[in-house]
């Protein structure tokens, strides 16, 4: 019976176990990585090529990495077909160039025979030299224009060989449908290319020597040329149009590269895509093709994807750069107001703040423009970085001019208008920045002073407080008296306006000097009415009779009487 029960025990067990190891392979089934890339991946913003910025970009935040790199592939593909597209049409141009070269040619020489049959009578070649003469000119003329024109036919033949006519049949249809023009007319074009080149193959150098035939001949290839002109220029302007689209597809192109590099994109699929829209985007212009030239520059200036499109963007930019800076203008009198109305902020430091706002705002307008631009503010942050480490490292020492001017902007040991002593100079601070100090001199010098000498050293600040102590000493004569000295400082220092009554002003003896007995008088007064009263105590003194000497020497002389000193003759004596 033992037995029975373990045995049903052990079903049970292993059952238990059976049943938590499904139900955990169950869980693990549901909760897959939902970043994983679905099956059949498949470009989907790509059905509408001409969905808006905002709207793709808003259906490109949900897609997972692998999802995005299947749209990425699918808009790079669009634009290579519009690459595509736009080469077969400038190829088709260029050949629509050299048939009507070959063309003008061939009128050139149609115009030269038609010169010489006018200049030669009809005759014989028998009735002279001079009309043999001239009837040969004319044979090499009719022949030379008979070459030309089969060259014409030739090129246009090798041309149909090497680029499918589909192209131009299908842009001039293009053209006339958004023109509103008639259908026929497109048709009408290549009919007279077509009549007109059958019309000049069938031409011999026989019949070019009939003036009739040679005049339906030039107008044959009169309409050729005209035929060529106008499928040259329906083609350039296409291509204008195409690359108007080209901009476009670039634009979306690099929106979903860049949400695609945000979610962890490889660096070499990312680099090759870049590669490749910088290889096929601007606009290239050949300079020797000058109708092309002007044809490019025109369809850009009025296309909405280039001229109207970059006119728009720089008028935001100026007007954005212009808003910034009247509104720095506005907030920066407003910051100097109300920093100045503040107790504890010195105005070296409100200066500072103020340009620093106003300089503040400009950038971050000058930067909201480049936006404007379409100019990524990304890579030129990184650039303005890398540039801050280089000049940064070069200039080390103005470096820690830059922290000695924080320094002293954040303590204040001084301010504008403080009459200081900084590394020897004494003078009134004049301004102040983050690299130097303007201080002028007593004797009105301008001295420039870099903050790391000044904050490195002692800086005496004799307007720190608004009191100041003035020291003077006055010295009288052994001879004077000494009491009667102290009254007369004492008087003129109590008599004084600008002498303060609190602290009191002292008047002591000080020094029994070499020459003079020395007092000290020191009175108090504002930091702002520095003097002293010497004029006074001078003129005081000089009433009352009392000397200020100056440093004398008493000298005595004695005299000694030596041996033989009688024996000398009497200066007196006669």
């Amino acid at each position: 019976m033992e037995s029975c029960s373990m045995k049903i025990q052990s079903g049970l067990w292993l059952q238990q176990v059976a049943m938590i190891s499904l139900f955990l392979m169950a869980a693990s089934a549901g909760m897959a990585n939902p970043l994983e890339c679905p099956p059949n991946t498949e470009a989907l913003t790509t059905k509408d090529s001409q969905i808006p910025l905002d709207e793709l970009e808003i259906r490109l935040k949900p897609l997972v990495r692998c999802e995005l790199a299947e749209e990425a592939k699918g808009w790079m593909t669009l634009l290579k077909s519009k690459v595509q597209e736009i080469s077969g049409e400038e190829l088709v141009a260029k050949h629509k160039k050299t048939e009507m070269k070959a063309v003008e040619e061939a009128l050139d020489a149609l115009e030269d025979a038609k010169e010489a049959m006018e200049e030669v009578p009809e005759a014989t070649k028998g009735e002279s030299e001079s009309t043999a003469a001239g009837l040969e000119e004319t044979e090499t003329a009719v022949a030379e224009a008979h070459k030309q024109i089969k060259e014409v036919i030739g090129d246009q033949e090798e041309t149909e060989d090497a680029v499918d006519s589909s192209i131009t049949k299908e842009v001039l249809e293009k053209s006339e449908t958004e023109a509103g023009v008639d259908s026929k007319s497109g048709k009408q074009i290549l009919q007279d290319e077509k009549s007109a080149t059958k019309q000049l193959d069938k031409i011999d150098t026989k019949e070019l020597q009939d003036q009739e035939t040679l005049k339906k001949v030039t107008d044959a290839a009169v309409q050729l040329a005209d035929s060529k002109s106008e499928i040259r220029k329906s083609l350039l302007e296409h291509v204008n149009q195409l690359y108007a689209e080209r901009t476009a597809l670039i634009d979306r192109a690099n929106l979903v590269i860049n949400a695609f590099e945000e979610k962890g994109a490889a660096e070499e699929p990312i680099t090759e895509y870049r590669q490749y829209i910088k290889a096929v985007s601007g606009l290239k212009v050949d300079v020797s093709d000058l109708d092309a030239t002007l044809a490019a520059l025109k369809g850009w200036l009025i296309s909405k994807e280039g001229g109207l499109r970059w006119g728009k963007n720089i008028a935001i930019f100026v007007v954005t750069v212009l808003a910034f800076y009247f509104l720095s203008v506005i907030v920066g009198r407003a910051a100097d107001r109300g920093f100045k109305a503040s107790r504890h902020t010195s105005a070296l430091l409100s200066d500072f703040l103020t340009k620093a706002i106003s300089r503040g705002i400009i950038v971050l307008g000058v930067l909201i423009g480049l936006a404007a631009l379409e100019v990524n503010i990304g890579p030129v942050l990184a650039v303005i970085g890398a540039l801050g480490f280089v000049v940064a490292f070069a200039l080390q020492s103005s470096l820690g001019n830059f922290a000695s001017g924080i320094l002293i902007l954040l303590y204040r040991p001084f301010d504008v208008g403080d009459l200081v002593e900084v590394s020897g100079v004494l003078g009134k601070v004049s301004s102040m920045n983050l690299l130097s100090t303007h201080i002028k001199t007593p004797d009105n010098k301008s001295v420039i002073i870099s903050n790391n000498a000044i904050w490195g050293n002692v800086i005496t600040n004799a307007t720190a407080t608004n009191k100041r102590r003035v020291d003077m000493v006055f010295g009288i004569g052994y001879q004077d008296d000494i009491g009667k000295a102290q009254r007369i400082m004492e008087d003129i220092l109590s008599s004084h306006e600008l002498v303060l009554k609190d602290p009191k002003p002292v008047v002591r003896l000080h020094e029994l000097a070499d020459s003079s007995v020395n007092f000290v008088c020191r009175p108090w007064i504002r930091a702002e009415n520095y003097w002293d009263v010497t004029r006074a105590v001078k003129e005081r003194f000089d009433a009352e009779e009392i000397s200020i000497p100056f440093p004398q020497r008493d000298v005595h002389l004695f005299t000694e009487q030596t041996a033989g000193a009688e024996n000398l003759p009497d200066k007196n004596s006669s």
